[in-house]
């Protein structure tokens, strides 16, 4: 993301999904102190409009360019009136930020029961489809950006949140197809990769007695916990820059750019170990039986 800004976002109108906390308020919150207008979407109404409440309370200066939905990205005619209502408010939809995501329990692939995989499949996968799908008229005729929200499962290996993992790598073809899709009229797109987060999604993840025994096998030096503002910040920065690629923290570069042969020898080692083989094992049992 080094350079110059390319587009600067002041006055123009930003769209993000999952925006009621963690890493969509904060980059909700970044865009809003760069100058631009920003709607909110989230499931939940009240907890949408106290997350716009909190970046400028009504009445005061810069609420007139906050709007908080509420919308469940799981439902195109939801994005579809979303980007409706942000049209007819601020004229226009220049930025959006495909955010929502959530993770389900811990556990292997046999463990995993269906109707757990497809939610998580229907928010992370299918919901930036539909946010992405509702979004593109606009962009595509104001030469704007999107923002595709993956994760360093894109490319790290998932054992234990298998769904979540295979959810964010599609998020990633799919950013990169709309990076170049998008370069013939003149908008962009990027992808967004983030590591640990302390989100309500990451805090969850970590609250089952196994979290944190999984999170002791990443790499050294890869399980630093970040604020959201650290996000927020990043996906701002990257937007003015029309960035291909947000990654935070940085240190994850290198496993991200060597995967095509450090991933294999990554895995090799993961079979050999020994406690992770045990987690595995305790995994193996769905959650609700552990």
């Amino acid at each position: 993301m080094a350079g110059p800004a390319k587009y600067s976002v002041d006055g123009k109108v930003a769209l993000i999904t999952g925006a009621a906390g963690g890493i969509g308020l904060a980059t909700a919150a970044a865009l809003h102190k760069r100058g631009a207008s920003v709607v909110l979407a989230d499931l939940d109404a009240g907890a949408t409009q106290a997350a716009a409440d909190s970046i400028a309370t009504p009445g005061s200066t810069g609420a007139e360019r906050l709007m908080a939905l509420a919308a469940d990205v799981t439902d195109r005619a939801a994005l579809d009136a979303a980007v409706a209502a942000t049209v007819e408010r601020f004229g226009g939809l220049d930025v959006a930020v495909a955010n929502a995501g959530v993770a389900g329990p811990i556990g292997t692939v046999s463990a995993t029961a269906d109707e757990e995989f497809r939610r998580v499949i229907d928010v992370n996968l299918i919901g930036v489809w539909n946010t992405v799908k509702a979004t593109l008229p606009q962009i595509k005729e104001r030469r704007g950006h999107i923002v595709t929200v993956a994760s360093i499962y894109a490319f790290f290996n998932g054992t234990g949140q298998s769904p979540y993992a295979m959810s964010k790598a599609a998020v990633e073809q799919l950013g990169r197809a709309l990076r170049l899709e998008l370069s013939i009229c003149g908008a962009s797109a990027g992808v967004a990769y983030f590591g640990f987060i302390d989100t309500a999604m990451v805090q969850g993840a970590l609250s089952d007695p196994l979290g944190p025994k999984f999170m002791d096998q990443a790499p050294f030096g890869l399980k630093k916990k970040l604020q959201p503002a650290a996000a927020g910040e990043a996906i701002a920065v990257g937007i003015e820059k029309r960035a291909v690629k947000i990654l935070v923290p940085k240190r994850w570069n290198l496993l991200k750019w060597t995967r095509g042969w450090v991933g294999p020898i990554d895995d090799a080692f993961l079979k050999r170990n020994e406690k992770l083989r045990e987690l595995i094992e305790q995994a193996d049992t769905p959650a609700g039986g552990r």
